[in-house]
C-alpha cells in the first residue's frame, strides 16, 4: 500500500504521512506552538506553497509517496482557491498546480489534490471509524460554519451559507449574504448581534431564563436544523457529526426535535447527530484518504 502525504491548513499547517487510514509517525505543525511566528493569515500567497513544500519534504524524508492531499478552508475547485474568507490573500491561487510544479522541481512527480478542509475532516472521521462505505456529513462550528461530506463529490458544498431565514434583517454573515446559517451561528455573527455580551454569556443567560437569549438559542438550533433538513431532503438521511469550538453549545435533544418537525417524509427520517472532538490528525488523514480515492 502506497503512502500519501496529508496536509490540513486552517490557520496553521499540519502535515503527516498516511498509510491506509493511519498516521505513520508524528504530525509536523507549522508554526510550532511554542514559537512566536505568523500563521497562514499573515503569509503572502506566493509563500504558502513554498511553506507547504518544506513541510512535505520534512515529513517524507526522501521516501516515495503516491500523492499529496490538502484540506484548505474556502471554496476549492480543480485545485484553485476560488474564495477563502479566512485567508483572503489566497483567493485565486491555483494551489494544486503551484505545489505540483514545486514538487517536480525537487523530483517528486505526484498528483496534488486540494479539498475543502471540512471535507477532509469528514473523510478523516469516516476513515478512522471504519465507515468509508457510508455517507458522512459534518458541521464545524466556530468563527464561521463549515460543512463537509464524505464521499467527496464535485460541488461547492458551502453549507455554512445555506439560507435558513427570509428575514431581510438577518445580515450578519461574513460573506455579506442575508439569511445565512453562518449569520446566525458563527462566532463573529453572534458577537455582532450581541454587542453587550460574548456568545458564552448568551447561552448562560438563556439557561437562567433571560428572554432575549432564550429566543436566540432556539433560533440558533432551529437554523442548524433547517440547514441539516435541507441536506437530508437533497442527499437523504444519515449521520451528522458536529464539531468545532462552539459545538459545546449544542442541545442534541432540541436539535432533534426541530429536525423532526422539518423532515416528515418517512423515507427521509432516521438521521442522527453526534458531537465529536476532532483534531489536526483526523483532518490530515482525511485529506490523504480523499487524495488516494481521487486517483481511483
Amino acid at each position: 500500500m502506497s503512502r500519501t502525504i496529508g496536509v490540513l491548513a486552517p490557520e496553521h499547517l499540519a502535515v503527516g504521512l498516511v498509510e491506509g487510514s493511519k498516521l505513520v509517525g508524528s504530525l509536523r505543525i507549522y508554526p510550532e506552538p511554542e514559537k512566536e511566528s505568523d500563521d497562514l493569515r499573515g503569509m503572502p500567497a506566493e509563500h504558502v506553497a513554498d511553506c507547504i513544500l518544506q513541510q512535505i519534504q520534512a515529513v517524507r524524508q526522501g521516501e516515495p509517496i503516491g500523492a499529496v492531499g490538502i484540506g484548505f478552508p474556502g471554496l476549492i475547485r480543480n485545485g484553485v482557491i476560488e474564495e477563502s474568507p479566512n485567508l483572503q490573500q489566497l483567493k485565486g491561487l491555483n494551489l494544486g498546480v503551484t505545489l505540483s510544479s514545486a514538487l517536480r522541481n525537487v523530483e517528486v512527480n505526484v498528483p496534488v489534490c486540494v479539498f475543502n478542509d471540512a471535507d477532509s475532516i469528514a473523510a478523516g472521521i469516516a476513515a478512522t471509524r471504519g465507515q468509508l462505505d457510508r455517507l458522512i456529513r459534518v458541521w464545524t462550528l466556530g468563527e464561521g460554519i463549515g460543512f463537509g461530506r464524505f464521499p467527496w463529490t464535485e460541488g461547492a458544498w458551502e453549507g455554512g451559507h445555506s439560507v435558513v431565514t427570509l428575514d431581510p434583517k438577518e445580515q450578519f454573515c461574513g460573506c455579506g449574504g442575508r439569511g445565512h446559517l453562518e449569520g446566525i451561528m458563527g462566532q463573529r455573527a453572534m458577537r455582532l448581534r450581541f454587542l453587550d455580551m460574548e456568545p458564552e454569556e448568551v447561552f448562560e443567560n438563556a439557561r437562567t431564563g433571560e428572554d432575549r437569549c432564550k429566543a436566540f438559542v432556539k433560533l440558533w438550533h432551529r437554523a442548524l436544523a433547517a440547514a441539516s433538513a435541507t441536506s437530508i431532503h437533497m442527499a437523504g438521511p444519515g449521520k451528522f457529526f458536529i464539531t468545532g469550538s462552539n459545538a459545546r453549545f449544542i442541545d442534541l435533544g432540541l436539535l432533534n426535535i426541530y429536525v423532526h418537525e422539518m423532515v416528515k417524509m418517512t423515507p427521509l427520517q432516521g438521521s442522527s447527530f453526534e458531537l465529536i472532538a476532532t483534531s489536526d490528525e483526523i483532518g490530515v488523514i482525511g485529506a490523504a484518504v480523499n487524495a488516494e480515492r481521487a486517483l481511483g
